[in-house]
């Protein structure tokens, strides 16, 4: 369904949202609702907030006004009386897509919640909203079942409340959007890069500087799509900027805080990447083998113990800082490394240790 949002920039898609072009003519049938025989009378946009629980109550009323959801075949007005056994029809300009989200009972581990947003802290392993090969068990999945009528961007269908994302198996936290006024505040910050997000990463080596700043254009690459370059000419990608400092170095890794300016797909990844120092793990940017260190077999079979604790790459959104959206009080937010990552640095310190 069309969004209501309208906003002046797309953080997350490129791609135009044309569903209520006036110069298109067909449509396509996207839902079809029989009212129940016992169904008592009831305004037919309230009808509809209880059966999409995905559509906010705005989008339903603008479907209505725009003609595209009709009662018994004729168009109504949004407070229009919907009567037991009314059918109605939902339909659109362009073909349904797979952008319906199956609530899920998957449970959420929320750091903060009130009316307009909550943070969530995403476990690795949990992708953040349906996509190929990935259509159940989302974070949105879960979001669709907790809570209803969560806004989306436009051009973002089926990613209810998402204003940001981070990657599968990264862990840490996120901020959601409960209502369209959030949706709008949040997103504006995003895009004027105001946030402020702090990872914690592991890497392979020691950068030359305890501390410096990755301004290298990064984008899809060339030769692999499921991975991004770093294009340092600047001939193509897009500007990427990465704020970096060293923790703590383990002789053959070190732990670093990285704060992102940018929020670009694998920013990173592909920047550590780029810098000689693979995030420790990272099977996708060649960190999943040993990169530095020596030949020994008790070596190997130290790090091989490391990968199968951490088998994903060690990159934890520790903190997130943003105005609220209506308070406009700065919110501050921090978690904790999760278990596999804290089990790991535990493993390299002690092997430095008793190495020296």
């Amino acid at each position: 369904m069309h969004l209501p949002l309208r906003l002046k920039f797309k953080l997350m898609s490129e791609e135009k949202n044309d569903f209520f072009d006036e110069e298109i003519n067909e449509l396509y049938e996207h839902h079809r609702i029989v009212a129940d025989p016992k169904q008592a009378i009831i305004r037919l946009d309230k009808f509809l907030m209880d059966k999409l629980p995905n559509a906010s109550r705005s989008k339903i009323q603008k479907g209505i006004k725009d003609g595209f959801i009709t009662v018994n075949d004729k168009t109504v007005k949004p407070n229009h009386k919907l009567h037991p056994e009314d059918v109605v029809v939902m339909a659109m300009p362009e073909p349904p897509r797979d952008t319906d989200v199956v609530p899920e009972d998957i449970p959420l581990n929320i750091v903060y919640e009130d009316d307009h947003l909550l943070v969530v802290n995403k476990e690795a392993g949990m992708v953040v909203h349906p996509a190929h090969q990935n259509w159940s068990g989302t974070l949105v999945n879960a979001l669709a079942y907790h809570f209803k009528n969560l806004p989306e961007m436009e051009g973002n269908t089926g990613r209810p409340g998402l204003v940001h994302r981070i990657d599968k198996d990264t862990s840490g936290l996120l901020v959601i959007a409960k209502t369209e006024q959030a949706m709008s505040g949040l997103a504006r910050q995003f895009f004027d890069h105001s946030i402020e997000r702090t990872y914690n990463a592991l890497v392979w080596g020691e950068p030359k500087e305890q501390e410096g700043t990755i301004n290298v254009n990064i984008g899809r690459s060339l030769k692999d799509r499921r991975v991004v370059d770093a294009f340092p000419e600047g001939d193509f990608g897009r500007v990427a900027i990465t704020h970096y400092k060293v923790i703590k170095p383990l002789r053959y890794v070190t732990m670093i805080q990285c704060n992102l300016e940018t929020g670009r797909t694998h920013q990173i990844r592909a920047h550590m990447k780029y810098l000689g120092h693979p995030l420790f793990s990272d099977a996708m940017y060649g960190g999943n083998k040993i990169l530095k260190g020596t030949s020994f077999s008790k070596y190997k079979q130290f790090v091989d113990n490391c990968f199968k604790i951490m088998p994903r790459q060690a990159l934890h959104a520790k903190s997130l800082g943003f105005e609220h959206p209506i308070s406009k009080e700065w919110m501050q937010f921090e978690c904790e490394l999760p278990e596999d990552f804290t089990n790991v640095l535990a493993k390299w310190d002690q092997y430095v240790t008793h190495n020296d």
